[in-house]
């Protein structure tokens, strides 16, 4: 199974793509890690950021999109472009997207820590918060 763990911080979508085959885990290469959402009020904007998305989906096969989730109200919440990103990812048709919780995320990373030093990766140091979102899902 290959998906795309994903962290919405502002108006961007920080990804990693992690796949599960045969027993291991590995990182594919992505020709990007990172997609922005600019001038969300724009109609054009809001389906070009899907559309890369959906693209990006097809082209390395990714069968699901792994979001964190975000608090809706409080010291944390997230923000109202975020919420627009992550609806944006909901409604592409080819792909299944799953709200992890951070809850559901913690148990699992404390009875299956990751078994590498995120350094070891290779991915950058933006990525490592949707780096753990996947492997807390797909560790299921």
């Amino acid at each position: 199974m290959r998906i795309c763990g994903v962290d919405i911080t502002g108006n961007d979508a920080i990804l990693c793509l992690m796949e599960f085959k045969d027993g291991l885990m590995s990182l594919p290469d992505c020709r990007t890690v990172r997609v922005q959402l600019v001038k969300d009020q724009e109609l054009e904007n809001m389906r070009k950021f899907q559309f890369a998305m959906a693209k990006l989906a097809e082209d390395y096969k990714i069968e699901k999109f792994v979001i964190r989730e975000r608090a809706q109200k409080g010291k944390f919440a997230g923000s109202a472009v975020g919420f627009k990103i992550e609806a944006a990812l909901q409604l592409i048709p080819t792909v299944d997207t799953v709200i992890a919780t951070n809850a559901a995320m913690k148990l699992k990373l404390a009875a299956n820590p990751i078994p590498i030093d995120f350094k070891e990766t290779g991915l950058k140091g933006f990525q490592e918060v949707a780096f753990t979102t996947a492997y807390a899902y797909l560790i299921n």
